[in-house]
């Protein structure tokens, strides 16, 4: 065991012991998770967040706003004035922006067709469907003045005729009741993962990279005549990169979940789990390669042969149900896809009834690469012998 110890701590130290691999393999991972959290919309708070101003003092602006409360993924929230409104927009404080304009209801009473702005930074989903929401309220708003236009009543009469009309309408006495089971994974999370399951599996290529030192430098070779078994260096080694990569999992989640407050849609725990064996796999991965790689040169070959083909066939740049049917055959042997599966499971509300399936495919796949690792890794290159 004191054997399996040192080589763990020597390989620990090795991959972030200077500034360039803590940089690489703790803080940068966590910067690339901060980006992707930002482009895939940030918090689910965020997300709900509609500004508004209404100049308006007829009846029509109030509707739009008593509409909009009514719909529970909307937080509105008041600005000043217009000035005040963009501003909030450029600052990112929510998806969109809504200004109804002054003499709005006039407008509509009137025959004309006075617009209502909507503001957004950078177009997204949710800011897509708040615009066709506020256009569908316009559109029945224009319609009902329209008809409360063409009376022959007096222009006073005609706004209180109006706004009769739109109470009748706010009280919503005809409706539907939406129930969510929640039975999807929150939006993003997919693409989170795959490119978190991305950087740990980067870590094979340092891994493998590593070993190859050692046996280019005659490091294994030494510890062999020590003596220390195979299966030893192959245990040191790959626990010793399981404990960087499990590292890198627990500050990438500390990072998301409590700095920068993003919701994974599911319990933090089963997502280090998830995260803890796809880096079982990894590790094993690397020290299958490891003990084929005979050339130090072909080493920098993983990221063409297993790194980049594996993300692409799991599921980490695109979903897998857009692949052809040979390719999503041949996903069932990449761990990736059983991550990214086990983390749509979990955030969709799955027990460890369905969990077990995932998790014991990863677990089966570590063992036999670990297996396979210590049972070819030998000391020397290629025409070397111990």
């Amino acid at each position: 065991m004191n054997n399996i110890f040192t080589i763990t701590w020597n390989m620990v130290k090795r991959t972030i012991g200077s500034r360039k691999g803590f940089i690489s393999y703790i803080i940068l991972p966590g910067l690339v998770l901060a980006g992707l959290i930002s482009l895939t919309g940030g918090s689910s708070e965020y997300q709900s967040v509609i500004m508004y101003t209404n100049i308006d003092q007829g009846r029509a602006g109030e509707h739009i706003l008593s509409e909009l409360t009514r719909i529970r993924e909307y937080k509105l929230v008041e600005q000043a004035d217009e000035a005040a409104l963009k501003n909030a927009v450029i600052e990112q404080k929510g998806i969109s922006a809504l200004l109804i304009p002054a003499n709005y209801s006039e407008g509509l009473l009137a025959g004309e067709e006075p617009q209502i702005s909507v503001y957004e930074l950078k177009a997204t989903e949710g800011s897509i469907l708040f615009k066709m929401k506020v256009s569908e309220i316009a559109d029945r708003l224009e319609e009902t003045a329209a008809m409360v236009g063409s009376s022959s009543a007096m222009a006073g009469e005609k706004e209180s005729q109006f706004s009769a009309v739109l109470q009748k309408v706010e009280e919503h006495k005809v409706g539907s009741v939406r129930t969510d089971y929640n039975l999807y994974s929150k939006m993003g999370l997919t693409t989170i993962t795959g490119f978190t399951l991305m950087f740990l599996m980067g870590l094979v290529t340092t891994s493998v990279t590593l070993i190859m030192d050692d046996r280019r430098q005659r490091t294994m070779l030494r510890m062999f005549s020590a003596p220390v078994r195979s299966f030893e260096i192959a245990i040191g080694n790959f626990l010793g990169s399981f404990t960087v990569g499990t590292l890198q999992i627990v500050v990438m989640l500390i990072f998301g979940k409590w700095i920068l407050r993003y919701d994974y849609g599911l319990p933090i725990f089963t997502y280090f789990l998830i995260l803890s064996a796809f880096m079982l796999v990894s590790m094993g991965i690397a020290s299958t390669v490891a003990g084929l790689i005979r050339n130090p040169n072909n080493a920098g070959m993983l990221n063409m042969l297993i790194l980049t083909p594996t993300c692409m066939l799991g599921g980490c740049f695109w979903p897998i149900s857009i692949m052809p049917d040979y390719m999503k055959k041949a996903a069932n042997f990449v761990p990736q896809k059983w991550a990214i599966q086990a983390v749509d499971i979990a955030s969709t509300g799955g027990s460890w009834n369905e969990l077990w399936l995932p998790f014991a495919i990863l677990g089966l796949m570590a063992a036999v690469l670990l297996t396979i690792g210590s049972t070819i890794l030998q000391p020397g290159e290629a025409g070397v012998k111990a």
